[in-house]
């Protein structure tokens, strides 16, 4: 490729989850090349690949067309960042084109009907208008759900180190299977999606307030790590200029309520860490849905006033048990007591 050709258009699709007649997938159309994340990649591979991340080149207002497995089409337009959101009732049940694991896989292209797309076309910087993604659609027998932070929950972070300086060393300079996971967090997860029989296929859905441009890398993470497949929910960092109107809820605690609206029978396992505000949004979810949250397990941080705080927070509060666990052995033991678990 020439150093004067620019960029070709790509479609970056995030997996999400969607319900019987319910879809919701999010992406980003990107003027860029796809990111290539390696095992063992050299330092300057990973440096490259982190600021490729974060130099973006968006595609704004263009117009993206989802086909489904049974050539339903529905179509949208990106925002002024280049993200689209489908957020639509469809008429076919996903349920009925889900695979074994509750996934129903989906196509996305841009409009060829577009001048924009005809004019990149001409431009040769169309090298491919075929892009997959997916959507979690659960199985209705599942048990329950499970919804976790990532950041010093099941990745070793550093979110309570100096000036979070920690985060920034390993989020710039270091590989996802450089990354350190918990101690049996891996493990303590598969036994959850698994659940009591041993064969669920209880859904796991995945969120942190890391930007939308780490969702390749956390994606990587929980793969090599050995951590249950599950939609990864992060966020859009505002410029100083947006004007996009603002949530209601934090990002984590919006996204944690939107998927108990999503899954109105489904009750839930909520994980988190003592580092942030993940006990504050748990209980304030425990709250709204008191029948719904089997538990809140929060892993502790070396931070013995955040500790102390949660400790607190969990001896006054009666809805569902609390635990602030050390290790994931601890919340391992009391799901497996309440037959959770095998």
């Amino acid at each position: 490729m020439s150093i004067f050709q620019r960029d070709p258009w790509i479609i970056d699709v995030f997996r999400t989850y969607s319900g019987e007649h319910h879809l919701y997938l999010r992406g980003r159309a990107l003027q860029d090349q796809p990111l290539k994340h390696y095992e063992q990649q050299t330092f300057y591979q990973t440096l490259r690949n982190t600021w490729r991340a974060f130099k973006t080149d968006e595609i704004r207002e263009i117009p993206v067309v989802l086909t489904l497995p049974n050539g339903d089409k529905h179509k949208t337009i990106t925002d002024k960042e280049g993200y689209f959101l489908f957020d639509i009732t469809t008429k076919t049940d996903l349920q009925d084109i889900a695979d074994e694991e509750g996934y129903v896989s989906l196509n996305i292209a841009f409009d060829e009907d577009d001048s924009a797309y005809a004019k990149a076309k001409s431009q040769n910087r169309i090298a491919l208008n075929s892009f997959t993604g997916e959507t979690l659609v659960p199985p209705e027998t599942t048990a329950y759900g499970v919804i976790s932070d990532i950041d010093d929950t099941i990745m070793q972070t550093g979110v309570t180190s100096f000036l979070k300086l920690r985060v920034a060393f390993n989020t710039f300079f270091r590989n996802y299977d450089q990354r350190i996971p918990f101690k049996g967090a891996a493990s303590f997860y598969q036994l959850l999606h698994r659940g009591a029989s041993g064969k669920d296929q209880n859904p796991m859905f995945y969120l942190s307030n890391s930007p939308w441009n780490l969702y390749r890398y956390l994606e990587k993470f929980i793969d090599f790590h050995g951590f249950p497949k599950g939609p990864i929910l992060l966020r859009d960092f505002p410029t100083p200029w947006d004007r996009t109107k603002k949530l209601k809820r934090p990002h984590k605690e919006h996204e944690l309520i939107n998927i108990l609206k999503h899954y109105p029978d489904q009750k839930f396992i909520l994980i988190g860490d003592a580092g942030e505000h993940d006990a504050k949004y748990y209980t304030n979810a425990a709250k709204l849905y008191p029948d719904r949250i089997k538990a809140i397990y929060i892993r502790a941080v070396s931070n013995a006033k955040k500790v102390a705080a949660n400790q607190a927070l969990a001896d006054a509060f009666d809805i569902c048990p609390i635990l602030i666990v050390e290790e994931s052995r601890e919340a391992l033991e009391h799901a497996r007591e309440n037959g959770w678990i095998v």
